[in-house]
């Protein structure tokens, strides 16, 4: 157990045995969302509704303090017990940490939250958050799926006829991308490019997606020990870095050019929803772009799972009436609510009838840019539910950094020695 989680549990275990008292002399329930400015503007107005509505059970609402990340915030929130009762950006990885130490409350003991759970969401889904202990201490909210985005004008000019689907085809991309920037006196061109840096996060944009869609949304973590040394990890850090080796991702972070994919530079990446904003904003008149789902091993066959980058809603057990919240929380997830989510975030609710529900249907004519990843909501996965996930993804990323991006480690062995640093965390 690394020195982090000693700490952290520590200090959970402390707040578990002390006498919980939840902003003493204030009136009603406080909520924190995300300091997203669409967000901010959607929980206004669905606590304005409630608090009028409800005159004499008011919410206060205020976004999540800013700091170095709000994974942090909440952490210290929790040592400090100053915790909002309702929190709706809370990331997947977290809740069983959280859990364990007992500063959340089991949602599936509430009156009617597993029929409302499976009225929302598919099995898949709600096995995906369920507790190691058997309950539920998450609320599935939002998620932004991570796709490809490509530049069609630059796959045509390099005579790529049809979107990579595989591994051998993206690397042959990559082969016609790097020969006709060449031939055409371009100067260098990437066939893509994404972070190399060893933190934890960036790993949403490369290895989980990758890794997801190989082994259809395979665990990374299961009872207690690593799964992912399997055919799929090792065949994502070699498709990963035979990107590198040969040339067609740049190991620099290209920090001389704001957005090296609006000025064709590079010709594809991995990312989410909210990019569409940042294209329309700053791209170049007359500029293409187009998305499709990772690429995926050779031999692969049906569905193509990626990374969902979930954020969910919990309640802490500093809450003074659970049964309030709750109530509320029904209202900021009605179908009529998510539709208002979508339209001012961008962002995906987590539900199951993305696709099939008129309502979601019909806003989606109207921004089509946003339907391959109403598709990909089919297929996604979050983090596992188990400890340590920002641990585990910190071991990935220092092997990542060591194999992928610099070629110091066969995959098998980087991902073998990362997989034997994971089960040392789940050492007792």
């Amino acid at each position: 157990m690394t020195y982090r989680n000693i700490v952290f549990f520590f200090s959970l275990t402390l707040i578990g045995l002390s006498c919980r008292e939840h902003q003493k002399g204030q009136d009603g329930l406080v909520y924190w969302s995300s300091s997203n400015p669409e967000e901010i503007k959607f929980a206004k107005k669905y606590i304005d509704q409630w608090n009028t509505n409800n005159p004499g059970e008011p919410i206060t609402f205020q976004p999540v303090p800013e700091g170095q990340s709000s994974e942090e915030v909440i952490l210290a929130a929790v040592v400090g017990k100053t915790t909002p009762d309702i929190y709706s950006n809370m990331w997947q990885g977290d809740v069983e940490d959280f859990a364990r130490a007992g500063v959340l409350i089991a949602l599936d003991t509430m009156d009617g939250f597993m029929d409302f759970l499976y009225q929302r969401c598919d099995s898949l889904v709600v096995q995906e958050i369920t507790s190691t202990n058997g309950h539920i201490y998450q609320i599935p909210w939002k998620v932004n799926p991570i796709i490809m985005m490509y530049n069609p004008t630059m796959f045509h000019d390099a005579g790529i006829k049809d979107v990579p689907k595989n591994y051998s085809s993206y690397l042959e991309a990559g082969g016609k991308i790097e020969a006709h920037a060449e031939h055409a006196e371009l100067g260098i061109h990437w066939l893509g490019i994404s972070e190399v840096s060893p933190i934890w996060w960036q790993r949403f944009f490369n290895f989980l997606p990758l890794y997801y869609a190989a082994s259809h949304g395979a665990p990374l973590v299961k009872n207690d020990k690593a799964v992912f040394n399997n055919e799929y990890g090792v065949g994502v850090f070699t498709f990963l870095q035979e990107l590198y080796t040969r040339g067609y991702f740049p190991r620099e972070q290209l920090k001389g050019q704001s957005d090296p994919f609006l000025a064709s530079r590079v010709s594809s990446t991995f990312t989410g929803p909210w990019t569409i904003e940042q294209n329309e904003k700053f791209k170049p008149e007359g500029f293409q772009y187009e998305f499709d789902f990772v690429p995926v091993p050779d031999t692969m066959t049906g569905p193509v799972f990626s990374y969902g980058d979930p954020k969910n809603i919990v309640i802490f057990n500093t809450c003074s009436d659970p049964e309030k919240a709750w109530s509320f929380l029904r209202t900021l997830l009605s179908t009529e609510a998510d539709i208002d989510f979508l339209q001012l975030s961008g962002q995906f609710p987590r539900r199951k009838d993305i696709n099939t529900n008129p309502l979601f249907l019909d806003y989606l004519k109207y921004y089509p840019k946003l339907i391959p990843f109403a598709e990909q909501t089919k297929y996604l996965r979050g983090m596992d539910c188990e400890p340590y996930m920002k641990e585990v993804l910190d071991i990935i990323s220092q092997e990542y950094e060591a194999c992928v991006v610099y070629g110091r480690k066969s995959p098998k062995d980087a991902i073998d020695d990362a997989a034997k640093a994971v089960d040392l965390l789940y050492i007792h």
